[in-house]
């Protein structure tokens, strides 16, 4: 059986939840693979959450959010887009590859957006192979 990438998705409620569930509704098809978590804005991803997946075997974390500009609590993806660069350098300090984590910004409207996304991101981490970095030994 071939392996295939555990990938975890933080989607925020107003836009890239709204996508996912457009892809679904259209039936567009993308990796089953993808666990996504719903949150109320993607500012409210604590880079913790990340760190966290990592450790319970994600291979590769998405947060997705509204489209700058476009914010729901008006700034809260300008607060994502300025915590996740620092996260990337804490993640790649860690040994993660920058591959494995990343931030988009997928609204409502595009469901194709989000099956890409997610495509994509699984070919580069199947590329890399599976996550042993962060893991819990348990």
């Amino acid at each position: 059986m071939p392996w295939n990438p555990l990938i975890v998705a933080f989607c925020c409620n107003w836009c890239s939840y709204a996508g996912a569930d457009l892809a679904g509704t259209s039936r567009l098809a993308y990796p089953a693979t993808v666990r996504i978590i719903r949150v109320p804005c993607s500012g409210r991803v604590n880079p913790q959450y990340i760190v966290r997946a990592f450790q319970r075997g994600a291979d590769a974390v998405l947060v997705a959010g509204c489209h700058p500009g476009d914010c729901h609590y008006s700034t809260g993806n300008y607060f994502t887009r300025r915590r996740f660069l620092l996260a990337r350098t804490f993640l790649e300090y860690l040994g993660v590859e920058p591959e494995r984590f990343q931030v988009r910004w997928i609204s409502g409207s595009e469901g194709p957006k989000f099956q890409e996304t997610i495509k994509e991101i699984t070919q580069a981490v199947r590329a890399l192979g599976p996550n042993r970095k962060l893991r819990d030994e348990s």
